[in-house]
Parts: structure tokens; C-alpha cells; sequence
């Protein structure tokens, strides 16, 4: 592994820190631990209760390899308490998303990629689809595509379509029928900016993704998360995320344009200074 022969090569580091829950967060936290690097989980105790996942795999894993856990609310605190870590070990840092946001928003809000693509700013939804259990049914994918072309008749849809999306809408062929849809805009993966510009101008976002229900949250945008749990559960207690059936998106969409939708709250310590604080934990743990 690249990371273990640079570790093994003299350019040992003083302390690793892994963020999130891909499998390299993982990899690099097993490759610390294995050399006793002092190691830090940001963006720790996440947990979707939903043990099949790669991800919530990922998340318990590296928590229990980790000396230091950063959480980003109270919730990640409390799920480490019930699996029995010892509290010295973690601290609540906030969320680092925010920080990029923040960070990128001027960069952000100076393009304009929703009108590029012909749309009208706060008329469209964003639709982000890529989790297994959402395209990988033949059945479940059809009626997700149903649901999205009906919703397009009532608000317009931009789609950034992840190539496992595509390639399971081409195999059952379904991708036809969205392309020819009326007020669906299929477009490739954007890059970071390029797709917060199409977030921030939205009125609604259809995901099932992870960051995408904690950037809403923080712009008070309504979120329809398509899954049965989430492990940010702070944004549907608080914020404006809330977990919906694929049957139930059209009444949830039909919802929002009523402004029958929570405005919701920023969760503590979303402010875009948990860098900082990180970097302050990091020095106090290293005694510098």
C-alpha cells in the first residue's frame, strides 16, 4: 500500500487524521495504527444503525482504531457513549463541511450554472442518486424514475448523474425515458463549485447522499433524503432533511411548494470555524 511504504520510508508523521468513511479512510487509519501514529477521526461517530453498508462499516472501524475522536454533533457523542468509548477520547469539533462551504461560497455564489443550464433561480430541484440499494433493484430504480418524471411536471429536475446511475438506467433501460422527459435536465458529475451553484439557487434537493443533507441543513434548503436511516440524524431533528419513501417523494415535492416544509436550525458549532478547533485540539493532544 502507497501510504504504509511513505509511512515506512522515514516520513513518519507526528499523528494521522482521517476524515469521513471511504475505504480510505479506513486503509490510512489501519496503516497509522499499525506503526502506533497517533490517530485522529474527524467527522467521527456517524452512524446510520445500518450495518450493511460500506460506509457505516468504515465509520465503526476507524472509531475504534482512532486515539482521537472529532465529532460534529451531538449525536456522534452519544453513539460512541452506547459503544462504549471512553469520553476522553472524543471531542466535539463541529462540522468541516461547513467550513469548506464557507470557505468556497464566494467562489460559489459568483457562478451561475443554474442559469447556464436554462433554469430559473429557486424554480428547480436537484436530484442526486447513487446508493446500492436505490439503483441497483431493476424495480425500485423504475419507480424512482417514475417518481422523477412525474415531480419534473410540477418543478423541474437537474440531475448530475453518477456512472453507476447511468450505466443502471442504460442496462433497465430507463435512461431514454428520463432523457425525452419533460423538465428533466440530465447533466454529467459537476465539480464542487459548479454543483453548489446549482444547490444554492434550488428549491429543493432529491439525494441520497451524506454531505448534500448537512449543506441544506446549513442553507435551510428542504432536503428529500431517499432512504430509510440516515447517520446524520441532526438534520432531520433539527434541520430541514427529512427521510422519504420513493412512493412518497411527489407528496413530499407537492409539500415544499406549499411551504409546508420546517425552515429548521443550524446545529452548534456548524459556523465554519471547526478547523480551527481541530487544529487547537490537534496541538493540545500533541502537547505543542
Amino acid at each position: 500500500m502507497a501510504y504504509e511504504q511513505l509511512i515506512s520510508d522515514g516520513q513518519r508523521p507526528d499523528a494521522v487524521v482521517v476524515v469521513g468513511d471511504v475505504n480510505s479512510t479506513l486503509a490510512c487509519g489501519l496503516v497509522a495504527r499499525r506503526h502506533g501514529v497517533f490517530l485522529v477521526h474527524l467527522e467521527a461517530g456517524l452512524r446510520s444503525l445500518d450495518r450493511d453498508m460500506p460506509e457505516e462499516q468504515n465509520r465503526i472501524l476507524t472509531d475504534q482504531l482512532s486515539d482521537l475522536l472529532w465529532t460534529p454533533s451531538p449525536d456522534g457523542d452519544g453513539n460512541l457513549a452506547r459503544e462504549g468509548v471512553d469520553p476522553k477520547r472524543v471531542e466535539r469539533v463541529g462540522n468541516i463541511m461547513i467550513d469548506s462551504l464557507e470557505m468556497m461560497r464566494p467562489s460559489v455564489e459568483s457562478r451561475r450554472t443554474w442559469a447556464e443550464l436554462g433554469l430559473e433561480h429557486g424554480a428547480y430541484g436537484v436530484v442526486t442518486l447513487h446508493r446500492p440499494n436505490n439503483v441497483d433493484d431493476p424495480q425500485t430504480l423504475a419507480k424512482l424514475a417514475d417518481a422523477l418524471v412525474h415531480t419534473a411536471t410540477r418543478l423541474p429536475l437537474v440531475f448530475p448523474v453518477h456512472p453507476r446511475t447511468r450505466a443502471r438506467l442504460e442496462h433497465n433501460d430507463l435512461l431514454d425515458r428520463l432523457v425525452q422527459a419533460q423538465g428533466i435536465k440530465l447533466v454529467d458529475p459537476l465539480g464542487y463549485l459548479d454543483f453548489m451553484s446549482l444547490v444554492f439557487a434550488s428549491r429543493l434537493v432529491i439525494t441520497d447522499s451524506g454531505g448534500i443533507q448537512e449543506e441544506t441543513t446549513y442553507l435551510h434548503l428542504p432536503c428529500l433524503t431517499v432512504r430509510p436511516s440516515t447517520e446524520r440524524p441532526v438534520t432531520v431533528e433539527l434541520g430541514t432533511n427529512r427521510l422519504v419513501k420513493v412512493a412518497q417523494i411527489e407528496e413530499a415535492v407537492e409539500r415544499v411548494l406549499a411551504g409546508d416544509w420546517p425552515h429548521g436550525q443550524v446545529p452548534e458549532l456548524w459556523d465554519g470555524r471547526t478547523a480551527q478547533r481541530c487544529v487547537d485540539s490537534l496541538r493540545r493532544s500533541l502537547g505543542r
